[in-house]
């Protein structure tokens, strides 16, 4: 069977925090492989689709979904679908860098740990930690810290090392909430050209509220407003000719 075209769609999703519908049926579909964007004012719905994407909404009592989501074909909502199954094909990264108070070593072996009972031989587990540091370009940097607390990394390192975090457990796709919020316009730049070696590999599905990284660092645009998703097309085409008014309104700055 032929590998999907899309890692993520969403079917007539809707979503309410109590008596506020934050989705209104949402229609998306995220091809693989690529990096997608998703733009729009605060409160418009885009931190609200990682959530659901991530099945993290779910755990807030006040919260009802209907609609439906599927990741690689798979509906994530299912009846027989468990929680660390979606979580396994699905990381998350969020707006600050979150290590865990552990060395640097065990931040990268966490999450294999908990997916892979069996005993961890040293060889394997050293294996593993360099080849998720190399992969976000950290290992030549913390190499001789592994045993340090990760928190005394500065913040562009500790936002590596939490997506380094991600990838022992071999995620098919990569969800985050503003990575760069945090960091200066050079670990920025650093998180962005990370972001870009890791496409291909990954799906990436990104909220940014920076129009210049939006247009800087991805394939496609989504751009979503009062919780509907108004246009979704090719980054550079939104940027250049928007279809709709309210997209080109919001990219020139007229609100938002």
């Amino acid at each position: 069977m032929a590998d999907p075209v899309y890692a993520i769609e969403t079917e007539n999703l809707n979503l309410w925090y109590g008596t506020f519908q934050a989705l209104i049926d949402v229609n998306l579909k995220v091809r693989r492989g690529l990096i997608t964007s998703l733009i729009g004012p605060s409160g418009c719905g885009k931190t609200t689709i990682l959530r659901s994407i991530n099945r993290i909404n779910e755990r807030l009592g006040y919260v009802r979904t209907t609609g439906k989501i599927c990741v690689l074909d798979t509906n994530i909502y299912g009846e027989d679908i468990e929680i660390s199954q979606v979580r396994r094909h699905v990381g998350m990264v969020f707006q600050r860098p979150n290590p865990l108070p552990l060395s640097v070593r065990e931040n990268v072996l966490f999450g294999y740990r908990i997916h892979n009972t069996g005993k961890l031989a040293k060889q394997q587990a050293d294996e593993i930690v360099e080849q998720a540091l190399r992969q976000v370009l950290l290992w030549d940097h913390v190499k001789d810290r592994l045993n340090r607390k990760a928190t005394l990394l500065s913040l562009e390192e500790q936002q590596k090392l939490c997506i380094a975090r991600l990838l022992p457990v071999k995620p098919s796709i990569l969800l985050m909430d503003e990575p760069c919020s945090a960091l200066d316009p050079e670990a920025t730049a650093a998180v962005e050209e990370l972001i870009w070696d890791l496409r291909g590999t990954y799906t990436i599905l990104i909220v940014t509220h920076n129009m210049a990284q939006a247009r800087r660092a991805s394939d496609e645009c989504i751009f979503m407003l009062m919780g509907k998703l108004i246009e979704h097309s090719k980054t550079e085409d939104m940027f250049v000719t928007p279809s709709r008014k309210e997209t080109a309104d919001y990219i020139e700055g007229r609100y938002g």
